[in-house]
């Protein structure tokens, strides 16, 4: 099925509270709905108000994948906060990780006597952030602490650990897009995580 089908085609499907939602033809199912996200952000946004309470703390997403996350996120947090981006590539348009991985921006603010936290869409292999050495690097310009939060973690692929702080959804060894994560560059704009259909990705472009 090509990922190009009109949204006109799309299905309305029953997701409890959420009731009838429009889902892309291309996503298999629902995962998480976006009240399912929308209450799971404002749970984080309060566990990291409390956790930082007095304290100077700044965002860093990895782009492009948090951007949409962050912005949630930094609404829910009840504290003067700041927040910057960094461009790391590892998968390009596939399904698995490329085995490299590369920083092709970083971020501007200064980091010196400031709490970190680093936002992730997704945490898998584990090899983007420990390849990337992005909490090292942090560290090293004199950030108070680097900790890390992610939307998803996906246990099931994991090859080296990562620390993380903060947890949005354990999740299954199935590749999603939506709220930021995509395939190919597409589907970044679903507000909900949905399962892509294995065809979809397999396809040959």
């Amino acid at each position: 099925m090509s990922s190009t089908t009109s949204a006109q085609s799309r299905r309305l499907l029953s997701n409890g509270n959420d009731g009838l939602i429009a889902v892309h033809p291309d996503v298999e199912s629902v995962l998480i709905t976006q009240a399912e996200l929308q209450a799971r952000v404002l749970e984080l946004g309060k566990q990291i108000t409390r956790d930082y309470a007095d304290q100077q703390l700044i965002l860093i997403g990895v782009l492009k994948g948090a951007a949409v996350f962050l912005s949630d996120l930094v609404r829910a947090i009840d504290l003067a906060v700041d927040y910057d981006f960094v461009r790391i590539s590892s998968y390009g348009d596939g399904t698995r990780h490329s085995g490299s991985v590369s920083q092709e921006s970083g971020w501007k603010a200064d980091v010196a006597g400031k709490h970190v936290l680093v936002v992730e869409d997704i945490v898998d292999t584990g090899w983007t952030l420990r390849m990337s050495q992005l909490e090292q690097q942090i560290a090293s310009l004199g950030a108070a602490s680097v900790r890390i939060c992610t939307l998803l973690d996906k246990p099931a692929r994991r090859e080296v650990e990562v620390p993380m702080d903060y947890r949005g959804f354990e999740i299954e060894d199935k590749f999603v897009v939506g709220y930021g994560l995509d395939w190919a560059g597409r589907y970044r704009n679903l507000p909900y995580i949905g399962v892509l259909r294995p065809e979809v990705y397999s396809l040959k472009r």
